[in-house]
Formats: structure tokens, sequence, C-alpha cells
């Protein structure tokens, strides 16, 4: 696959050789990453609570667009797995045929992988779980390659849960900044997401969406950050709308920083 701009620029792209073996399959390319494709998978009829561009996000899942080998595999009771080795985290997607370059002399590499377990799969308890999954993910990137500095590191697990004309969810984040220097202090973003959503019929569904951002930085004031959201979303042959009302206190960290956003949006599938 490749993506494109609107204006047809190269975009992302990945090639994938599927069920090799029988049990995995293999893919290259810098389209995405298994932790940046799970950073919120909180259930919303419309878009994340922040998804419009109320408040200030520091999010996990940076080697999005870093070019890597991955592999996908699904496992017995664990679930579907999801794993991907970037050599050099340098931001750099080589052209076709060009020879790849030392383009960040100063970092190393990266990985990623995430879990997927069906809940009701469990032994013994499996009965008593149906319709809930536990998603969970790790990430690093070695931002800097100088001696006694840490590396970018992300965490995350997230509950969902669906019950009837209700999707349920929550979800707990670690995004911790790392150092590229050996004498600063890191930077840690510990986040909770709720997210309740349900189906008034086949076509339309609303939700009520959370995300609570608490920053540790010892150089600055780290006021609670919360925003909160209202979904609404309608779906009729081809065209879907979707709606948010949004509200941010504390935004940027910042002691009573306010950021409201109202988002419409409408898509058609041809």
């Amino acid at each position: 696959m490749q993506d494109t701009s609107d204006s047809l620029g190269y975009g992302d792209n990945k090639i994938t050789f599927g069920n090799v073996g029988g049990l995995v399959d293999i893919y290259v390319g810098a389209d995405g990453s298994p932790v940046d494709a799970i950073d919120d998978i909180t259930p919303s009829a419309y878009e994340e609570a922040n998804g419009s561009g109320s408040g200030t996000l520091n999010d996990i899942g940076g080697l999005a667009g870093e070019m890597g080998i991955g592999v996908k595999f699904t496992l017995p009771i664990l679930g579907a797995v999801d794993a991907k080795y970037i050599p050099k985290v340098d931001g750099t997607e080589n052209a076709d045929n060009a020879n790849s370059g030392d383009a960040g002399a100063g970092v190393g590499s990266g990985e990623s992988i995430s879990i997927k377990t069906n809940l009701a799969d469990l032994p013994f308890v499996g009965g008593f779980l149906e319709g809930a999954t536990l998603t969970t993910g790790y990430e690093s990137d070695e931002v800097s390659t100088i001696t006694n500095t840490a590396d970018l590191t992300d965490l995350t697990a997230a509950l969902n849960y669906n019950v009837g004309n209700f999707r349920l969810g929550y979800q707990k984040k670690m995004h911790n900044e790392g150092q590229t220097a050996a004498t600063t202090d890191e930077v840690r973003y510990h986040d909770e997401i709720i997210g309740i959503a349900y189906a008034v019929n086949d076509q339309l569904s609303i939700s009520w969406n959370q995300y609570e951002s608490r920053r540790h930085n010892n150089a600055a004031a780290n006021f609670v950050q919360e925003t909160d959201a209202i979904n609404i979303g309608y779906s009729v042959a081809g065209m879907t709308i979707g709606f948010q009302e949004a509200s941010t206190d504390n935004a940027n960290w910042t002691q009573n920083s306010e950021d409201d956003s109202r988002t419409l949006g409408v898509s058609v599938a041809f």
C-alpha cells in the first residue's frame, strides 16, 4: 500500500508478505506503528476526546512515520501480536532506489509492540468475560546515543467492553520523553481516558469521552489538564456526519486556562 496527499504527493508505504509459513505476516514500511494504532481506542461516536484539537497532547506512538520491519501473528490465549523494529529512528524515508544515509547520527533504534487479548479466551474465567478486550502496548525510542541518557518510552493498557448497545472503555498511558543530554530531567505524561458510547440505532450513536493528562516536569507548573467531549455520529448509505463539542480545563497544564472546540464533519464514500 501507499498513501498520498491530496495533490498525489508521495506518502507512507508498506509491503506485506502474508501468511509466511502459515504462521505470520511480515511487513516492511513506514505506515504507522503498533502503539500509534492504539493511542486511544476507547469507544467514541465520532472523535477522540481531544481529536478536534481541544487541549494539548503529548501522545504515545511517535514511531509511526519511521521505516522498519514488523511481524503480525496470533498466539493461543494471548491473542493478536503486532511488533515492529526500526533500525534507525532518524525520521527519513528514502526515495525509490536511494541509499539510506545517516540523517540522524545522534539517534539509535526503536521498537514497538502491541498485544490484543480477547478475555473470553482466557481459561477458567473466560466465560465471565465475554465482550471484554484487553489491549497493551510498549514502545521505546533511543532519542540519543549519548552515554547515561534515557530512552523515550511509551506504555499503555486499554480495557474495552461491549454489552448490548453500550460500548465502554478505559485506558491508561505513560509517555516518557527521554533525554538528549544526561544532565536534563526527564519529562513524563500520565494520561487516563474514559469512553462511553451508546448506539441509538444502526445509524445513530452518541458518546461521552474524557481525557485527563498529568504532566511531570520539574521546570514547570503541572496542573491536571482535563478534556470532556460529547460526540454524535450518524451514518446513512455512504455518508457519515459527526459532531463534537469539547471543553478543556487547565489547557496546556496551565491553571485556569481553557480551550474549547466545536467540530462538524461530513465524509462521503464513493
